[in-house]
C-alpha cells in the first residue's frame, strides 16, 4: 500500500487516468468497427463516409497517447485498402 502522499496522489490520478483512457479507446474501436460493418456490408458510400470520420478519431488517440502512431497507421491503411477494393 502507498505510504507517502504522493504515492495515494499518484494512485487517485492513475486511476482516472485509466478511465479517461479506456473510454478514448472504446470510442475509437466503435468508429473502426462502423467501418469494419459497413465493409461487410458492401455499402461503398457508407463505408467511405464512416472512414473520413474514423481517420480524425484515430489520429487523436495517436496524440492523446492512448494509440501508438504505427498502429494507428496500419488500422487506417487497412481499413482504407478494405474500403477501396468494395
Amino acid at each position: 500500500m502507498a505510504n507517502t502522499p504522493q504515492a495515494r496522489k499518484r494512485i487517485r490520478r492513475n486511476e482516472k487516468r485509466s478511465d479517461i483512457n479506456t473510454a478514448r479507446v472504446s470510442r475509437i474501436r466503435g468508429y473502426v468497427k462502423k467501418v469494419e460493418a459497413a465493409i461487410e456490408g458492401g455499402d461503398k458510400k457508407a463505408a467511405e463516409e464512416a472512414l473520413k470520420v474514423a481517420q480524425p478519431e484515430l489520429a487523436r488517440g495517436v496524440s492523446r497517447g492512448v494509440l501508438h502512431k504505427n498502429t494507428a497507421s496500419r488500422k487506417m491503411s487497412r481499413l482504407s485498402k478494405r474500403v477501396a477494393a468494395l
